[in-house]
């Protein structure tokens, strides 16, 4: 069998990983990458926005580009674009340059994903599609992992350009792959999705500007919450329009209507709930560990991907066990009691905490957390949907959609949960930075009497408030940052408390 499949297998798992890889290594050097190009937090917000749009309009077009084109000429010429789009970043070295490249990325590669699930169910029914599902969560899991990984190579080696040659090259091996098992057969026309010019349009709209919002609240929030929310909510009021629209359809470009059931909606919650999460933890776990804890770029990247390497551990026993034993809910319960865990042990740390006896079980956790959500969700959303291909694809195309606009919403609401908490700690901390305050004094005695045979007595005192400064960001991070693990724990305990009394997946 595996003979038999070897260079669909290999594609599903590539595709899948690249996705991953792509997208987990420009979030963990998106701070390196600003400074390359120069380009200051606001910009290279609208880059990430611009990209996440695209990705959400080339994900809906997926199954109708397909239908059109055949299976072979619509990836060939996927990746033909996303390499195009890699290169141009490879060689920028400036903001156009890669905002360039990130768009043509988005246009080629934001359906790889989708069109690697699509792919698994060209096997038959059974063992051999199971395979297939296996190696693509195998993908999902070892791009993931090897995210931080690598970026934090590259960091460490000051060639940022490295991300998209790698990129280039595994899109490349999938190309061959892709030309070895793929057709160019064209559905038949009066099969074909209707095209809908006017509500991809308003798809396109709605969404960027949803998108661009969220990431541009971060640094606006605050000073201008009213109109933010205000963009925000007629951003999402025309994205449920472009749903709306397509449910009421008698040929719609996706079809909504046959999908409104209990299974698929409660699916699509649990999908956009943990996308939600990995949103956020992905923003706050780098900024976490680096500053509030002080460990190095490198540091932070290995030991992040030997944490999610434990969605690969996961996946393997989880291989074993689901032929034997396939009902959900036991990987539910699992799932996000592996959150609360995670959240707990990050809700309790102090700034002396070990790298690996009390960081690592933690990100264990996360990973093993994603790996039983994702998957068992994926294998049972769409359950009663897999053999009719077009409905499936549409499916599919909707979940990934949301799962961008997810993703975003996550991190915003980290990056607003931080610098909220974070001013809110270091204003109660400050009240302590004072000369009239003993022990303000008593430390700044205590580090001007450690530096002053380096620097001098009339440079110490200068030094110690410096590092009593820094001291104070930093014990305003960690508080700020407990108490985010520690909301994260509450809503992971109450979704273990509504997939314990759930009925849809049992």
């Amino acid at each position: 069998m595996y003979r038999k499949h070897a260079a669909l297998l290999m594609a599903v798992g590539l595709l899948c990983a690249l996705e991953y890889l792509q997208a987990g290594m420009i979030a963990f050097t998106s701070a390196p990458i600003r400074g390359e190009i120069d380009a200051s937090p606001e910009e290279f917000t609208l880059v990430a926005a611009l990209y996440a749009c695209i990705a959400v309009i080339v994900i809906s077009k997926q199954r109708w580009l397909v239908e059109r084109l055949g299976w072979r000429n619509f990836m060939l010429g996927s990746i033909s674009i996303y390499i195009l789009g890699a290169f141009v970043c490879g060689v920028g070295n400036d903001l156009t340059s890669f905002t360039a490249g990130r768009v043509i990325m988005a246009l080629g590669g934001a359906s790889f994903m989708t069109s690697a699930r699509l792919m698994v169910n060209m096997l038959p029914p059974g063992r051999e599609r199971f395979t297939g599902i296996k190696v693509f969560a195998t993908g999902l899991a070892g791009g993931t992992a090897s995210a931080p990984f690598i970026s934090s190579l590259v960091v460490v080696a000051d060639t940022w350009h490295a991300i998209f040659w790698l990129l280039i090259l595994g899109a490349v091996v999938a190309a061959l792959l892709c030309t070895r098992f793929l057709s160019n057969a064209v559905a038949p026309e009066n099969e074909r999705t209707p095209s809908s010019p006017g509500n991809v349009l308003l798809l396109a709209v709605s969404s960027f500007f949803l998108l661009y919002i969220l990431q541009r609240s971060y640094y606006d929030f605050y000073n201008e919450t009213f109109i933010l929310c205000a963009f925000a909510l007629l951003a999402a009021l025309g994205v449920y329009t472009f749903f709306h629209t397509e449910h009421r359809k008698k040929e719609p470009f996706l079809k909504v209507r046959e999908l409104m059931h209990s299974r698929y909606l409660v699916g699509i919650a649990l999908f956009c709930f943990t996308y939600l999460v990995l949103g956020s933890n992905n923003y706050i776990l780098p900024y976490f560990l680096q500053t509030a804890l002080g460990y190095s770029w490198d540091s932070i990247g290995v030991i992040q991907s030997y944490g999610l390497a434990g969605a690969l551990a996961t996946w393997a026993v989880m291989s074993i066990v689901i032929p034997k034993s396939p009902a959900p809910k036991k990987f539910f319960l699992a799932g996000f009691m592996a959150l609360v865990g995670f959240s707990w042990l990050f809700s309790s740390l102090t700034p002396e905490a070990s790298i690996w006896s009390n960081i690592l079980p933690a990100l264990l956790l996360n990973g093993c957390f994603v790996m039983l959500i994702l998957a068992t969700a994926a294998m049972h959303t769409f359950r009663d949907i897999n053999d009719n291909d077009t409905l499936f694809a549409h499916a599919y195309q909707i979940k990934s959609m949301m799962g961008q606009i997810a993703m975003a919403i996550g991190t915003t609401i980290a990056t607003l949960f931080l610098q909220w908490r974070t001013t809110t700690q270091y204003n109660n901390l400050n009240g302590h930075f004072s000369s009239d305050d003993p022990l303000y004094r008593e430390q700044i005695r205590y580090l001007s009497q450690l530096v002053t045979s380096q620097v001098g007595e009339s440079h110490a005192g200068m030094l110690a408030v410096s590092t009593l400064a820094q001291r104070l960001l930093q014990q305003a991070t960690l508080v700020a940052s407990m108490e985010y693990f520690s909301v994260i724990m509450v809503l992971g305990a109450l979704a273990l408390i509504v997939s314990l009394l759930q009925k849809t997946f049992r």
